[in-house]
């Protein structure tokens, strides 16, 4: 793939996630109740920086916990002959939260279909709410993102790549071009 254009540096990234802190808070009126729960990979980074952008607002701290939905993927024949299951760890109870589930990139929506069937697995929240960094459109399914970085319309071509000095060494949005 070859890089096309930087969409957002570090410090954009930064004013997003405190933005979308702030408006989660807004929304869900403080921090009773809520907890963040980030998709395995990228969601995670983010999760936890919504959560100390809002300790840090707020002075509380939010439970944070990583949701692994490969088994729930409508895809996986076509993903892997072996894909890699990985642990989902959510230390506490999700019956009675407010959830908000948190991914870097709004694509098909397949994504989060799968991470909601997940999470009903595990309890029965009082709300679910999604976060994302990028909503770049394309939807599949009637899904829609409660709390959006950046709306940035893409062609199918087109990929976008959100990258987390967590686990990419980076703070960085890219828009890559399929060759």
């Amino acid at each position: 793939m070859k890089l096309k254009k930087e969409l957002i540096d570090a410090s954009g990234m930064n004013r997003a996630i405190t933005r979308i802190a702030h408006e989660i808070l807004e929304k869900n009126k403080g921090t009773e109740n809520l907890v963040l729960i980030g998709i395995r990979t990228r969601g995670i980074p983010l999760a936890e920086r919504l959560a100390a952008k809002i300790k840090e607002i707020e002075g509380v701290e939010v439970a944070t916990g990583i949701l692994d939905i490969t088994l729930y993927r409508d895809d996986l024949s076509t993903v892997a002959k072996k894909p890699i299951v990985h642990q989902t760890e959510i230390p506490f109870d999700i019956t009675g939260k407010k959830v908000v589930l948190v991914d870097d990139v709004l694509y098909t929506g397949r994504t989060i279909r799968a991470a909601l069937d997940a999470l009903i697995d595990l309890g029965r929240p009082l709300q679910i709410q999604l976060a994302i960094m990028i909503d770049r459109g394309h939807r599949e399914l009637p899904i829609r993102a409660d709390f959006v970085g950046k709306n940035l319309p893409t062609s199918k071509t087109e990929v976008v790549d959100v990258n987390f000095v967590e686990t990419d060494q980076k703070d960085v949005v890219l828009l890559l071009e399929k060759s």
